[in-house]
C-alpha cells in the first residue's frame, strides 16, 4: 500500500520507510537509531486540554511539509508591492486576530500575548495569506478593513485548530518547523543532523488521522488507467488547483466522497444557471464545500425561496452566494432569528432584504453575543442603528472591546465631541470597520500636516477610506505644489480628469486668468 503522492513527497527526503506490523494492519514509521520521546504540552498552556498529548512524528512531518508548502503558495504575491507602513500595520492586525483567537480558546491575555510575540514567522505567514486572498485589492491600492482581515484569517485558524487540536500552539510558535523533542542520550547531539536523523516510532505512538489520509488518497491517487478520479478532473476543469482541492479535503474530508453526478455537478450547474461565473465556482467550493452535499430540491431551493420571501434580491443571487456561500447551509431557525432581530432594531422588510443581499455573512453573527451588544453600544452613542445597519452592517460583527471602544476613544482624545462623532458615523457608516493602528492613526497624523481644520473630517469622514500612499499623499502633493486651496472631499473624491480641472480652475482664478 502506498501513501498519497503528496505525503510520499514529504517523507522521501527523510528516507523514511513504512512497515506493517504482522499482528496489526496499522502502519508505522521506522528509522533506526534515535528514539524521539513524546512531547508533552506545557502545563502553562492547559486551556486547550488538561490531558497530556503526544505528537506523532509523522504528524509533525506532515504538518511541517504542509505548512511550508502553504507558506510558499501564499507567499507568491509580491510583498514589495505593499508599502512598508501598511505591511507593518497588517502584521499588527494579524497579531490581533491571532490573540483574540487564542483568548477564545481559553488563554489569558498574558499567555496569548506571549504566544503571539514568539510567533513572528507564523504572523508573516498569515499576512502572506491575506495578500494572496485579496490580491486584487492591493493591485488597485485598496486597503483591507479590520473586518476583512478578521474574516479572512479566522476561518483559517479554525481549520488549523480542527486539524492540529492541542498541538496548535506548538505549530504556531515553531512555524514552519513544528517542534520535536530530541533524545536526551549523551551522544544524541552529534547524531541529530539533517543527514543522519534516525527515528524509531512504535505502532502505539503513531496517531495517523486515517480519515483525512484516506480522503486525500481519493483525490491524489491515480486509477489503474493512470488518470485522476472523475470528480477531481471535473474540478480541475472548473479551474481549481490540485493543491486547493487537497486543502478543501483537509478542511472537510467528506467532500472527497461526494458523487460527481449526484452531488457536485448538479450544484455547480445550478449555480451557473443562477448567473455565477464559472471562474467563481472554485472560490465558492473552497469557502463552503458543504454546499455540494446539500439536496437541491429539499434544502437549497427551499432555503433560497425562504430568503427571497424575506427580501433577498433574486437577481443578486450570484453575488450573494459568492460573498457568503455558507448562507444557504444555515437552518431556517437561524435565518429567522437574525431577521427577527433586524426587524426589532427598526429595519423595514425592504431594508432587511438589502442588508441580507449586501452583507449575507451577517447571518453568521450570534444575535446575543455579537449583534445585540453592538447595537446597545452604538445606541449609547446616540447613533441611529437602523441607518447604520443599512449603510454598514459589517460594523456589527466587530468586537466592542477590541475595535469599537478604541476608535471612539481615539476620536474623543483628539478633540471631537460625541455629537461630532455621531455625525461622522451617520455620514460614513464604514468608519468603524477600519483598523486604528493600521489606518486611522497614520492617516490622522498626515491629516494634521495638511492644514485643514479638524471640522473638515466631520464633513468628510470618508477621508479614512482612501489609501494614504496611493490617493491621499499624491493628490495633496499636487495641491501643495500648485499652491491652491481645495476642499478635502474634492481632493480625494473627484476622478483624475475632474481633479485636474479643479486644480487648473483654481490656478486661473488665483492668477486672474480668464477662461
Amino acid at each position: 500500500m502506498n501513501l498519497p503522492v503528496s505525503y510520499e513527497a514529504a517523507l522521501n527526503p527523510l528516507r523514511l520507510r513504512l512497515w506493517s506490523s504482522s499482528n496489526s494492519s496499522s502502519w508505522a514509521l521506522s528509522i533506526s537509531v534515535v528514539s524521539i520521546f513524546p512531547r508533552t504540552i506545557s502545563s502553562s498552556l492547559t486551556p486547550l486540554s488538561h490531558r497530556t498529548q503526544f505528537l506523532s512524528p509523522l504528524r509533525l512531518i506532515l504538518c511541517r511539509s504542509r505548512l511550508a508548502a502553504e507558506s510558499e503558495i501564499h507567499g507568491s504575491f509580491n510583498q514589495r508591492m505593499v508599502p512598508a507602513s501598511l505591511l507593518t500595520a497588517e502584521k499588527e492586525e494579524a497579531k490581533a486576530v491571532l490573540t483574540l483567537f487564542l483568548k477564545k480558546q481559553g488563554f489569558s491575555n498574558a499567555v496569548a500575548a506571549r504566544i503571539v510575540n514568539k510567533s513572528d514567522p507564523f504572523v508573516d505567514h498569515l499576512v502572506a495569506r491575506l495578500h494572496t486572498m485579496h490580491k486584487s485589492h492591493y493591485l488597485v491600492g485598496r486597503e483591507l478593513t479590520t473586518l476583512e482581515i478578521r474574516d479572512a484569517l479566522t476561518p483559517y485558524l479554525e481549520t488549523l485548530l480542527d486539524e492540529y487540536g492541542e498541538t496548535l500552539v506548538d505549530v504556531v510558535e515553531n512555524f514552519p518547523n513544528p517542534p520535536v523533542k530530541e533524545s536526551q542520550g549523551e551522544d544524541s547531539q552529534s547524531q541529530y543532523t539533517p543527514e543522519t536523523v534516525d527515528i524509531y516510532v512504535s505502532p502505539s505512538n503513531v496517531t495517523l488521522d486515517s480519515k483525512k489520509l484516506k480522503a486525500l488518497a481519493r483525490v491524489s491517487d491515480l486509477n489503474p488507467t493512470g488518470k485522476l478520479p472523475p470528480h477531481v478532473t471535473y474540478l480541475l476543469e472548473l479551474g481549481m488547483e490540485l493543491e486547493t482541492i487537497r486543502e478543501v479535503i483537509r478542511k472537510f474530508p467528506a467532500f472527497a466522497y461526494y458523487s460527481l453526478d449526484r452531488k457536485i455537478k448538479p450544484v455547480v450547474d445550478f449555480l451557473l444557471e443562477l448567473g455565477v461565473s464559472k471562474s467563481d465556482i472554485p472560490t465558492i467550493i473552497t469557502k463552503r464545500p458543504q454546499l455540494c452535499g446539500i439536496s437541491l430540491s429539499e434544502n437549497l431551493i427551499p432555503t433560497m425561496t425562504f430568503l427571497e420571501n424575506l427580501g433577498v434580491d433574486k437577481s443578486q443571487w450570484a453575488k450573494v452566494i459568492y460573498r457568503f456561500p455558507a448562507l444557504l447551509t444555515y437552518s431556517r431557525s437561524k435565518l429567522k432569528g437574525t431577521v427577527d432581530f433586524l426587524y426589532e432594531v427598526g429595519l423595514s422588510a425592504e431594508h432587511v432584504g438589502k442588508v441580507l443581499t449586501r452583507c449575507p455573512n451577517i447571518i453568521s453573527y450570534s444575535v446575543d453575543d455579537k449583534l445585540r451588544p453592538a447595537v446597545e453600544y452604538f445606541r449609547s452613542l446616540g447613533v441611529d442603528v437602523a441607518l447604520l445597519f443599512q449603510r454598514a452592517p459589517q460594523t456589527f460583527g466587530l468586537s466592542i472591546e477590541a475595535n469599537l471602544k478604541p476608535l471612539t476613544e481615539f476620536f474623543l482624545q483628539n478633540g471631537y465631541s460625541i455629537e461630532e462623532l455621531r455625525t461622522m458615523i451617520s455620514r460614513y457608516g464604514a468608519l468603524y470597520t477600519f483598523s486604528l493602528e493600521g489606518n486611522l492613526i497614520p492617516k490622522w497624523e498626515f491629516f494634521l500636516t495638511m492644514g485643514y481644520p479638524k471640522s473638515e473630517l466631520v464633513k468628510f469622514p470618508q477621508y479614512f477610506g482612501y489609501s494614504l500612499n496611493e490617493r491621499i499623499k499624491p493628490r495633496y502633493a499636487i495641491v501643495k505644489e500648485n499652491g491652491v486651496r481645495i476642499l478635502l472631499n474634492q481632493v480625494l473624491s473627484l476622478s483624475g480628469p475632474e481633479f485636474d480641472k479643479v486644480v487648473q480652475r483654481k490656478l486661473k482664478k488665483q492668477y486672474g486668468i480668464e477662461s
